[in-house]
């Protein structure tokens, strides 16, 4: 059943399995695809949060932190559906970058 329905970074879901059993393909795309800490994807998303732009939704958010995107381009593909202005997409950016 599921409780809650909410957009989780893979550092998020990292975190909440430590210490539990989980399949070894969990564990090893965790490794592979997990690629900044809880607290830094905590603290990108804050930042992105505080832009409060309507346009960038949560899932977005989380889709930006576990990619990492290194270029304009990338950040348009993850909000594709938004139709974010090059100034929008570049604050973004520049937040993922300086993290």
């Amino acid at each position: 059943m599921i409780l809650n329905k909410k957009p989780l970074t893979l550092a998020d879901v990292t975190e909440y399995v430590k210490g539990k059993e989980v399949s070894e393909p969990l564990t090893n795309y965790l490794k592979e695809f997990g690629k900044i800490s809880k607290d830094k994807s905590d603290k990108l998303k804050e930042e992105i949060v505080a832009l409060k732009n309507p346009k960038i939704k949560e899932e977005n958010i989380v889709k930006a932190i576990d990619f990492l995107p290194k270029d304009k381009e990338e950040i348009n593909k993850i909000f594709l559906e938004n139709g974010l202005t090059d100034e929008e997409a570049n604050t973004i950016l520049k937040i993922i970058k300086s993290n």
